[in-house]
């Protein structure tokens, strides 16, 4: 299921990285967390000094990655980009970290999932900007210590409570990025149909804002094809009831569903009787991940309050009910 969905991040790559912000004051939607970074950006360049690495938390596609590339223009800093997985062996992260330049920012996406020995490397590195590297094995190894340009290390993860506690004390900024109000989403909308040279009614910019689960990445993922539908089956101008039918098409409902979330909502209310039911079993159910329903879909039916998450499972609520047109157990006690 999860390459036809539009919450995968190997659909329309291309697209969201030419419609990402280059600069601070053009990222639209997260004011507290702007302003403190631009006071730590203005108090480092004023001193002439790298910046205090930085650890970014939150829901896949809220502009994590997009932050710390917006960091880097506005420290005039080039950046390099890995994932926690990429990064096997220490020698992985040595040969990226003694090509670095100074000022320079290391972005690693996923950083929870960084391998133990390679953390453990990171640790000196951040501190103190040297790497000690082990050659040979036995009684003829060797360790060499590297001195490493004073750099920024920008993390991103979904998973904050699993970055280790010694990884994220070295980190001088935390933030945790929230899901985005629908003005906010309105406004990015709008900001990329001009990019997209995109005829869209005020109107169906809310409309399509409205059904982007509170994620700029899936509000650009929406415009996308409802352009296409509209090029393709209509006028080529957006409008709400083009944006309607092409929603419907691409199996979108009013409050934003997918068909993975539905098929998620089924399985709890149908297959398991309302729940609870474990991740993994639900997972199974309707072929995904464990990893991806917690991290991809979890968060928003939590947030529209259709699914819970007790110690026993997960379990649908009398919304969920209403939301798939199935009458839950409590009103059938009632009739």
């Amino acid at each position: 299921m999860r390459e036809d969905s539009l919450l995968s991040p190997a659909v329309d790559d291309e697209l969201e990285i030419g419609l990402r912000p280059h600069r601070l004051d053009e990222f639209i939607g997260q004011g507290r967390i702007k302003e403190r970074l631009w006071i730590s950006i203005d108090a480092a360049r004023a001193e002439g000094r790298s910046l205090d690495h930085i650890l970014l938390s939150g829901p896949p596609g809220l502009g994590k990655t997009t932050l710390a590339g917006i960091v880097a223009i506005e420290m005039g800093t080039a950046m390099r980009i890995t994932s926690g997985p990429a990064l096997e062996r220490p020698g992985d992260l040595a040969a990226i970290l003694s090509n670095l330049d100074p000022g320079d920012v290391f972005f690693i996406d996923e950083i929870h999932r960084l391998p133990r020995t390679v953390e453990e490397v990171l640790y000196s590195a951040m501190e103190d900007f040297v790497i000690d590297i082990v050659l040979g094995k036995g009684p003829t190894a060797q360790s060499i210590r590297l001195d490493l340009p004073r750099f920024t290390l920008v993390g991103a993860t979904t998973r904050k409570g699993t970055v280790t506690a010694p990884l994220r004390d070295r980190f001088g900024i935390e933030e945790k990025l929230d899901y985005y109000g629908k003005e906010e989403l309105g406004a990015i909308v709008t900001r990329s149909a001009g990019i997209l040279s995109v005829d869209i009614d005020p109107a169906a910019a809310v409309e399509i804002a409205r059904r982007s689960r509170s994620t700029p990445r899936i509000a650009n993922r929406l415009l996308a094809r409802v352009r296409d539908y509209a090029v393709a089956r209509a006028d080529g101008r957006v409008t709400t009831e083009v944006t309607d039918r092409a929603l419907e098409l691409f199996e979108v409902d009013e409050l934003g569903l997918d068909k993975v979330d539905r098929a998620i909502l089924e399985a709890v209310v149908v297959k398991f009787g309302g729940g609870p039911v474990g991740l993994s079993t639900l997972a199974i159910a309707v072929g995904e991940e464990p990893e991806t329903v917690e991290d991809a879909y979890e968060p928003f039916l939590l947030q529209t309050g259709l699914l819970q998450r007790t110690p026993r499972g997960r379990t649908a609520t009398a919304a969920a009910y209403g939301h798939l047109g199935i009458e839950s157990p409590g009103q059938a006690s009632l009739l």
